[in-house]
């Protein structure tokens, strides 16, 4: 059946998921307890603030152990204490402006992080498939109608950018030199696009700043409304991670590089998907341009998603109004004191119920 994640491979199934006290790496430790894996965590404590691990109990659903992966004495003995089958690396500096005002903390996060990571899973000997979460924008991007395949130069032209093209590079080398053998682990990187959701208060990011002033009645500012990106709930790309490590296990051909993103109709631009949680926020909320200058962001960037649609036969589910839709029912779920572990595992039920969506010309 079409983009659908076989419970049967997960329950039971030994996870090392990096990143876990993230937005994206919460949402993966809830879905991953519903699968009924068992999962250990590694990463930073969750940042100070309302977040999606606290909000949402994501520390119940696993084994959470708080550290750095820079620090690679203790992430090879927590991955070799956990004896995984399958690990999912999500641990990163995930952040264009953090990368601006801390660079080597950006390249020592994502870079030799990384290295850290598949160092010790080098040394796992049941690991079977590693998932490298990167980014889209790890590509050359030129800021045309060019659509980006997982086969086009590597690139960056801010820190953060380029420390996730190095990431890409060192995976590549890695699967070369160490996860190339009959008897290795299956090793790909996944890229997708930008991700929304309930859950997410990370500083300097469209959808939590606008929730963040419509909830305090006030308009809210934004950056580059002319900026074009491919918008996607972030359970869409979470579905293909695993999706990708179940076909790694059983195919090398799966090893490689892949996109996850969302239909070309759903790549608009900020000040658009601005309009539409204004109107499902709808207690007259706006925005207007910050006048401010800020250091250099892409304008425009597209994935092709052929690979991921065809041999992965992966398809995103929730159109971009269907996914804000859910990202504001949760934020306002949030501020009512709902149960929010309750009201994510029920999102995520809803998101795999949902039929697929028809696949678009390409």
């Amino acid at each position: 059946m079409e983009n659908m994640v076989n419970p049967e491979y997960w329950r039971g199934r030994r996870v090392f998921l990096t990143g876990h006290t993230g937005f994206k790496g919460s949402w993966l430790a809830l879905w991953l307890s519903e699968l009924g894996a068992q999962v250990t965590g590694y990463a930073l404590a969750p940042p100070a603030g309302p977040n999606l691990f606290t909000a949402a109990r994501a520390g119940e659903t696993l084994d959470s152990i708080i550290g750095d992966i820079r620090d690679a004495e203790r992430l090879s003995r927590a991955i070799h204490e956990s004896a995984p089958q399958t690990m999912l690396h999500l641990a990163a500096q995930p952040l264009v402006s953090e990368g601006y005002s801390d660079p080597v903390g950006t390249y020592t996060t994502n870079v030799i992080g990384t290295v850290n990571v598949l160092e010790a899973a080098r040394r796992a000997p049941d690991l079977e498939s590693i998932v490298v979460v990167t980014t889209d924008k790890c590509y050359d991007n030129r800021e045309t109608l060019h659509d980006y395949r997982e086969s086009d130069p590597m690139g960056g032209s801010d820190p953060y950018s380029s420390s996730k093209a190095c990431a890409e590079l060192v995976v590549a080398a890695y699967h070369r030199s160490f996860f190339d053998g009959p008897d290795a682990a299956r090793l790909a990187t996944a890229r997708a696009g930008n991700v929304i959701g309930g859950g997410d208060w990370a500083a300097n990011r469209l959808v939590p700043d606008l929730l963040c002033a419509f909830a305090e009645g006030r308009r809210a500012k934004l950056r580059f409304p002319d900026a074009i990106r491919p918008w996607q709930h972030a359970l869409e790309p979470l579905a293909g991670y695993l999706m990708l490590a179940e076909r790694l296990t059983e195919d090398v051909a799966f090893a490689g590089a892949w996109n996850f993103g969302p239909a070309l109709s759903d790549c608009v631009t900020t000040a658009a998907l601005a309009d539409l949680v204004s109107r499902h926020w709808a207690e007259a909320a706006g925005w207007e341009s910050e006048a401010t200058s800020f250091p250099h962001e892409a304008k425009l960037l597209r994935l092709n998603t052929d690979a991921a649609r065809q041999m992965l036969k992966w398809r995103p589910k929730w159109p971009l109004n269907e996914a804000v839709r859910h990202t504001v029912a949760w934020h306002r779920a949030w501020l009512s004191g709902h149960d929010m572990q309750s009201f994510s595992r029920d999102q995520i039920n809803q998101y795999v119920r949902t039929p697929n969506s028809p696949d678009e010309p390409r």
